[in-house]
C-alpha cells in the first residue's frame, strides 16, 4: 500500500481529531490501530468515534470484534490485508490512527503468522488456567517449551495460555512462529509517520474531563452490558480502562467516587506507557509533533509531499 499515512498517540491526546480532519480534507479513510478500539460494546470507555465522525468519513475496523473473542495484532493485520485484497479503499488516502504501538510496527515490519487455534483448544487451556493458575501453568510450559517459558513471567497468564495453545494446536513453539517474520502492508518509501507526544500536565487534564464526559454518555450502561455477557475476565475486552473499576462500584465493593478516580489514575499511567514505547521503539522515520508545533499544517503538507 502506498502513501499511507501512520498518525500514533498516546489516549486523549486528540489524534482520532486530527486524523479525522485529515481524511476529510484529501478524501481518504481512516483505519483503525488501537486494540481496544475494535471491540463491541465499549462505544464510550474506548473513546470510539461518535456518529457524527463516521458520517463525515469512513471508518474502518472499529467495534467489529465481539468482546468474547481475544483479538491480537496477527487478526488485526489480516483484517487489514482483507481490506486492501477487497480493495476497499479504492485509492483513496488511507490513514492509520492510534495507540497500539505494535499494530503499527507490524504494518510497517510485518509480522511472524500464527497458527489457528480451535476453540476447544482455547476453551481447554482458560478451563486450565482458572483452575490451576499461571504459575503451574507456567511450570508446565517450562517443561514441554522450555526455551517459550524462560521467555516469560510465571505470573503471565495470557502469555502462557496462548504459547500453550500454539504448542497444543501446531506442535511448534511459539518462538519458531515468531521466528518467520511476515511482510509489510505498506510501502515504506511514501508512507509518512507521524507520533504526538503531547504536555504531560495537558494530557493528564484532558484525560480527566474525557472520563467525566465518558459517565455522562453512558460508560455505566455499557460496563452493565459487558456485564451481562458473562464473559472471561481474563479476556482482553475485560480488561478495558473503566470496567473493573466501574464494576467494583456496582458490586458494592468501592464507591463510585473511589472507581472513577481509579480508573482515571489507571488512564493516566498507560498514556505514560504508550508514550514511553512510542519514544523508545518507532523509529527515526516518526515525526515527532510536540506542544507548539501547528499539527494540522505539518500533517497537511508533508502528507501532500507523499502523492
Amino acid at each position: 500500500m502506498k502513501n499511507a499515512i501512520l498518525i500514533a498517540g498516546p489516549t486523549a491526546s486528540g489524534k482520532s481529531a486530527l486524523a479525522l480532519d485529515l481524511a476529510e480534507r484529501r478524501g481518504g479513510v481512516i483505519v483503525n490501530t488501537d486494540s481496544m478500539q475494535g471491540y463491541s460494546v465499549l462505544d464510550v470507555l474506548t473513546a470510539r468515534p461518535e456518529a457524527a465522525d463516521l458520517a463525515r468519513a469512513p471508518h474502518f475496523l472499529y467495534g467489529h470484534v465481539h468482546p468474547a473473542t481475544p483479538y491480537s495484532t496477527g487478526a488485526w493485520l489480516r483484517d487489514v490485508r482483507k481490506l486492501i485484497d477487497d480493495g476497499t479503499f479504492s485509492e483513496r488516502p488511507v490513514i492509520f490512527v492510534g495507540g497500539t504501538g505494535l499494530y503499527f510496527r507490524a504494518l510497517a515490519e510485518g509480522i511472524s503468522e500464527m497458527p489457528d487455534i480451535p476453540q476447544r483448544v482455547r476453551d481447554r487451556w482458560r478451563y486450565e488456567l482458572k483452575e490451576q493458575g499461571a504459575v503451574k501453568l507456567h511450570s508446565l510450559l517450562l517443561r514441554e517449551d522450555s526455551a517459550a517459558a524462560m521467555m516469560l513471567k510465571p505470573t503471565d497468564s495470557q502469555r502462557i495460555v496462548r504459547a500453550l495453545e500454539v504448542l497444543d494446536a501446531s506442535g511448534r513453539s511459539i518462538l519458531e512462529w515468531q521466528a518467520e517474520r511476515g511482510q509489510p502492508l505498506i510501502d515504506m518509501e511514501s508512507a509518512r509517520f507521524f507520533v504526538i507526544e503531547p504536555e504531560r500536565a495537558a494530557l493528564v487534564g484532558r484525560i480527566d474531563k474525557r472520563f467525566d464526559q465518558m459517565l455522562d454518555k453512558g460508560a455505566l450502561d455499557e460496563v452493565k452490558r459487558l456485564a451481562a455477557l458473562g464473559l472471561d475476565p481474563e479476556l482482553p475486552a475485560m480488561k478495558a480502562i473503566g470496567v473493573r473499576e466501574l464494576q467494583a462500584a456496582m458490586a458494592g465493593e468501592i464507591g463510585f467516587h473511589e472507581a472513577i478516580e481509579r480508573a482515571k489514575i489507571a488512564t493516566r499511567q498507560y498514556s505514560k506507557r504508550q508514550t514511553t514505547w512510542f519514544r523508545h521503539q518507532l523509529g527515526p522515520e516518526w515525526l515527532r509533533l510536540r506542544p507548539g508545533d501547528d499539527l494540522e499544517t505539518t500533517i497537511l503538507t508533508l502528507a501532500s509531499d507523499a502523492t
